[in-house]
């Protein structure tokens, strides 16, 4: 069947070779794992397929529900799923030793069902009546689902797939219909490459819409890319080697990572993707041959803060050694051959979630990563943080054993009515060393 028509066929099965996830308690539950769709304009930059090896290499951490391929300012047609289809015959040739080494990797023939055309033309050129594309039927299919997730579409071209779905879904919907859609919708726009990101803003202002321009400077070396990366089998010959910057696109699902260290909806928390502002900012134009948008001002979204890249870079032993660690994976199927995450247990709590604690000025609050576990048994190293950009709280935060499985933070009485971020990260001594983070957010009561 040609792929590009392939999401007509497998519309009803999208959640076909998904590993669901599973209780500590061993009850069946609804997965925790964030629901993605990726958008690409494959061609446009060699840093596309660079991305999306990291993220079929991650597969396992989403629920992956479309792979569409997309136009943007740098590539303004697309006529095939051609160069999408080689870099998941790649995973194909791996999955069974990633699967060896983690749960939930989805097959390759439910990859291949999800591969899909989107828009083939630029912009709001190609949004209207009559312009559907298997890719923004996808997107509908995906945000209707029976499903309390929310759905991140990553935009690393344009984002004319996205709206052509909620054109597609105002000219068909009721009001209300259209506004419980939207709402179950995120967008993670990178830099900004056609002018449909504007067009959705101004005519969607309650959209949950991001556009990162924080995204270059925290990339791996060229040099790491050559140790650890292209070398490493079938999806390491499909890496290219870098045209401008590395994986510029790659901060629009490192932000929906489920590593522990933040929940995405919360945009200034930090992460892996990077920090953003909670306030939405007007004009966050995009990249400098998109020259229309201000045909659409004022239009609002949510941008990095002054940090930039910094707030992604803070995070790089631990997600260059995940992506080193994973390609690993791809070429042992002996899983004592690899390193594997330790799990980060934060006060008895087990899942991935951001903790919230109540305190009160001038008083202690306990932690413990008692329970915190490797699956290699290998040696674990805890550190406690208090960071600071993201909390109400500017001045200092003790923390007596910040190196220790259990630490005291102590509550500055200056400190009422504010918040404090306490990070927990937990590292084994493998190789590469791997990572993982809790994060505790204490709400200090206000003075009385």
């Amino acid at each position: 069947m040609n792929r590009q028509l392939s999401f007509i066929a497998s519309a009803f099965v999208i959640v076909a070779g998904i590993v669901p996830l599973v209780r500590a308690d061993n009850s069946s539950t609804v997965s925790d794992k964030p629901r993605i769709i990726t958008t690409t304009d494959l061609g446009a930059d060699p840093d596309d397929e660079q991305s999306l090896v990291r993220l079929l290499v991650s597969a396992n951490e989403f629920e992956m529900e479309g792979l569409i391929v997309a136009t943007g300012c740098w590539k303004k047609s697309q006529a095939d799923t051609k160069m999408l289809d080689k870099i998941v015959d790649a995973y194909g040739e791996c999955v069974d030793n990633l699967r060896v080494h983690a749960e939930g990797y989805p097959s390759l023939e439910y990859l291949r069902s999800i591969s899909v055309m989107g828009q083939t033309g630029y912009g709001m050129s190609d949004v209207g009546e009559g312009k559907d594309s298997p890719g923004s039927d996808m997107i509908i299919a995906s945000v209707d689902k029976d499903d309390p997730r929310p759905v991140w579409v990553g935009c690393w071209g344009g984002a004319n797939n996205v709206a052509q779905a909620i054109w597609k879904v105002r000219a068909t919907r009721t009001q209300a219909e259209l506004e419980s859609f939207l709402s179950k919708m995120r967008v993670f726009d990178i830099l900004g490459q056609d002018d449909a990101g504007a067009w959705i803003a101004k005519n969607f202002p309650d959209l949950f819409y991001i556009r990162a321009t924080g995204v270059y400077g925290w990339q791996p070396s060229d040099e790491n890319l050559d140790n650890h990366i292209q070398n490493h089998g079938p999806l390491g010959a499909v890496y290219p080697d870098r045209k401008w910057a590395t994986e510029g696109d790659t901060p629009a699902f490192m932000h929906v990572y489920p590593n522990g260290l933040n929940d995405p909806d919360k945009v200034d928390q930090g992460g892996w993707g990077g920090r953003f502002s909670t306030t939405k900012i007007a004009g966050i134009r995009s990249m400098k041959p998109v020259t229309n948008e201000g045909d659409f001002d004022p239009y609002l979204m949510y941008g990095n803060t002054s940090e930039g890249s910094k707030a992604i870079k803070r995070w790089s032993d631990a997600y260059d050694n995940d992506f080193a660690a994973r390609m690993d994976w791809t070429i042992t199927s002996q899983r004592s051959d690899a390193n594997h995450h330790p799990i980060a247990v934060l006060n008895g709590d087990r899942t991935r979630r951001v903790l919230d604690i109540s305190a009160t000025p001038g008083g202690t609050v306990d932690l413990n990563a008692d329970g915190s576990s490797d699956p290699d048994n290998d040696a674990l190293t805890y550190a406690w943080s208090f960071y600071e950009e993201p909390s109400s709280y500017d001045g200092e935060v003790k923390i007596q054993g910040d190196s220790d499985l259990s630490a005291s933070v102590a509550i500055p009485s200056a400190a009422a009515g504010k918040t404090l971020h306490i990070i927990l990260e937990v590292h084994d001594d493998g190789e590469p060393r791997l990572y993982a983070y809790r994060r505790v957010i204490i709400q200090v009561e206000a003075a009385k």
